[in-house]
C-alpha cells in the first residue's frame, strides 16, 4: 500500500513536472496565472515573447499593466476578471502593450480556477493576433472595394438600360422644338412655353450625361485639347457662376501640355468644381483655378500628367464623408440646391480620360481638388480645337430604328441643306448603299438586327474606306469600343452640334 501511494506520488509529480514544462515551453501562446485579485502568480516564454516582460519583471504585478491607459481609466482589467467569475470565462480581442510601449492586438481568454470551491486565482492566456487582424482587415477593405465596384457597375448597367431610350425620348423633344420655334412666329407666349421645355430639355440631358459620364459609359470624343485655351474660353461662364462675392484667381502655367479629352465633358467638369467650391464657401471668398504640368521622378520628355486643381476658401469636407463626396446622388446641400451628380460627373471624366482626382481638404481652411490628366504628345490643331457649322449638300443615308427619331434627325439634316434616305437596320442600309448615290453615313449605334451600328460603320470603313461615317448614340456598349474609330455625336443634339460634327469629317 505505502509503495502503490509513493508510486502514485511519483506519477503525480511527473505528470505536474510535463505539464510545466509544457506550459512554460509554449512560445506562440502567453500562458499565465493570476490570483483572485489579478496580481501575476506564473509566466511562460511565450508570454515573454509576446509582452517583453521577464518572469522576474512581471510575476507580484498587477496584470492591468498590460492593458492601455484608457482601458485601465475605463476598468477594463477589473471588469474581465469579474465576469470571468461570475460567467465561467472571459473572451474578447483588443489592443494590448507591451513593455517597451507598443501596441499589438490580443486574442484573450481568461478562466477562473476553483479549489474545493473556493475561487484561488485565474489562468489567463493570451496570443498575438496583429498580423490576422491586418489581413483581415486588408480582405474586409477588398471585399469592400469589390462590393463597391459590383455597385457601381450596377448603377451603370441599370442607368445605360435606360438612357438610351431617354435620350431618344430627349432628342425628339429637341428636334421638334428648332421646328416648333419657326412655326409659332413671335408670339410671345408660345415663345416662353418653348423656352421652357427646352430649358427642361437640356437639364433632362445634363442629368443624363453625368451619370452617364460617372459610370463611365458616357460615349465621348476626345480630341486633343489646349487646356490654357480651355479655360479661357470658360472664365466668363465661371464668373457668371460664382457671383460678386467670390473672387476667382487664376494661374496656368506657360507651355502646359495638351490632353486627350472630351471637350464638353472638360468643360463641365471644370465647372462643376467651381460651383462646388462655391458652395463650400458661406459668403466671399476665394477660388483658385491652377493648371501645371507634373513629370514623375526619374522621367523626362516622356510621360507626365497636366494638373488641372480648384481650390478654395471653405469650410472644408469633414473627414467621415471624404469617402463619399464622389458618390452619385450624395450632396450635403439643401434639398433643391444640388443633385449630387456634379463631382460624380467629375470623377467619371477623369477616370474615363485615363486620369484619376485628388482631394485635400482641412476643416475651416478649405478644400483642394486636382484632376490630374494624361499628356498628350502632339500638338493641338485648329480642326482640334474649333468646329465651324457650316450649311450642306449631298446625300446622307439615315439609319435609325426609332421612327419618331428618325423624322425629327431627317428634318435636321434636310434644314442643314441635305437630301435624306432613311433606312431602318443595318442590312437595309448596306443595300442602300449598293445603289451608290450616298455623300455620308449617319447611323444609330444601337439598332436592331444581327449588325448595330458600329459593326455597320466598320463594314463599310472596308469596303468604301473614303465614305464619311457619323455615329449617334445616347448610350451603349458599344460605343465604349468605339476608341476614336469614328466620331460619335451625343443624344439628344441640336442641329448647330449636328452641323459641327459633319462638318468635322474626313471628306
Amino acid at each position: 500500500m505505502f509503495k502503490k501511494d509513493q508510486q502514485q506520488q511519483r506519477d503525480l509529480f511527473e505528470s505536474e513536472r510535463n505539464f510545466r514544462l509544457l506550459v512554460e515551453g509554449v512560445a506562440d501562446y502567453a500562458l499565465y496565472m493570476l490570483d483572485p485579485n489579478g496580481v501575476v502568480t506564473s509566466w511562460n516564454v511565450g508570454g515573454q515573447r509576446i509582452k517583453g516582460y521577464t518572469p522576474t519583471d512581471i510575476i507580484g504585478q498587477h496584470f492591468s499593466r498590460f492593458y492601455t491607459e484608457v482601458d485601465r481609466t475605463n476598468g477594463k482589467p477589473l471588469r474581465a476578471l469579474r465576469i470571468a467569475r461570475e460567467q465561467g470565462r472571459y473572451e474578447e480581442e483588443g489592443w494590448r502593450v507591451r513593455k517597451d510601449g507598443t501596441f499589438f492586438w490580443a486574442s484573450v481568454v481568461i478562466d477562473p480556477i476553483y479549489e474545493d470551491g473556493k475561487l484561488v486565482g485565474f489562468a489567463k492566456i493570451t496570443r498575438d493576433i496583429t498580423e490576422r487582424r491586418e489581413a483581415q482587415l486588408k480582405l474586409d477593405q477588398m471585399h469592400q472595394q469589390l462590393a463597391e465596384s459590383q455597385k457601381l457597375d450596377a448603377l451603370g448597367q441599370l442607368t445605360g438600360g435606360v438612357a438610351h431610350d431617354f435620350n431618344n425620348l430627349l432628342m425628339i423633344i429637341s428636334g421638334s422644338l428648332h421646328t416648333l420655334k419657326k412655326a409659332v412666329g413671335d408670339d410671345p407666349k408660345c415663345q416662353r412655353a418653348l423656352s421652357a421645355i427646352e430649358g427642361a430639355t437640356k437639364r433632362g440631358a445634363s442629368l443624363t450625361s453625368q451619370l452617364l459620364t460617372f459610370a463611365r459609359r458616357q460615349s465621348v470624343n476626345p480630341q486633343a485639347v489646349d487646356v490654357a485655351e480651355r479655360i479661357d474660353a470658360v472664365r466668363e461662364v465661371l464668373d457668371a457662376a460664382v457671383g460678386s462675392a467670390v473672387t476667382l484667381q487664376f494661374d496656368v502655367a506657360k507651355g502646359v501640355w495638351p490632353v486627350m479629352v472630351d471637350v464638353a465633358e472638360f468643360e463641365t467638369a471644370l465647372v462643376n468644381l467651381v460651383v462646388n467650391a462655391r458652395d463650400a464657401m458661406t459668403g466671399a471668398g476665394v477660388i483658385a483655378i491652377s493648371a501645371r504640368n507634373e513629370t514623375p521622378v526619374g522621367e523626362a520628355g516622356a510621360g507626365g500628367h497636366v494638373a488641372i486643381s480648384v481650390a478654395d476658401t471653405g469650410v472644408g469636407i469633414a473627414p467621415d464623408i471624404l469617402s463619399k463626396i464622389f458618390d452619385p446622388f450624395f450632396t450635403t446641400k439643401p434639398i433643391g440646391k444640388g443633385t449630387g451628380l456634379g463631382l460624380s460627373q467629375v470623377h467619371g471624366f477623369a477616370h474615363q480620360a485615363g486620369g484619376t482626382v485628388k482631394v485635400a481638404s482641412e476643416l475651416g481652411k478649405g478644400t483642394r481638388i486636382t484632376i490630374l490628366l494624361p499628356r498628350k504628345e502632339t500638338a493641338v490643331t485648329a480642326e482640334d480645337a474649333n468646329a465651324v457649322e457650316i450649311g450642306g449638300s449631298g446625300t446622307v443615308l439615315l439609319v435609325e430604328d426609332n421612327p419618331d427619331v428618325a423624322s425629327v434627325s431627317a428634318g435636321l439634316l434636310e434644314q442643314l441643306g441635305y437630301t435624306v434616305r432613311r433606312v431602318a437596320d443595318a442590312e437595309a442600309a448596306l443595300r442602300e448603299i449598293e445603289l451608290d448615290g450616298i455623300d455620308l453615313v449617319f447611323s444609330d449605334i444601337v439598332m436592331p438586327g444581327k449588325m448595330d451600328g458600329l459593326g455597320l460603320a466598320r463594314h463599310l470603313k472596308a469596303i468604301k474606306p473614303r465614305l464619311p461615317i457619323l455615329l449617334a448614340s445616347g448610350y451603349s456598349d458599344a460605343a465604349l469600343n468605339v476608341r476614336g474609330d469614328f466620331p460619335i455625336l451625343r443624344k439628344p443634339y441640336e442641329i448647330h452640334e449636328l452641323s459641327q460634327a459633319i462638318a468635322k469629317l474626313p471628306r
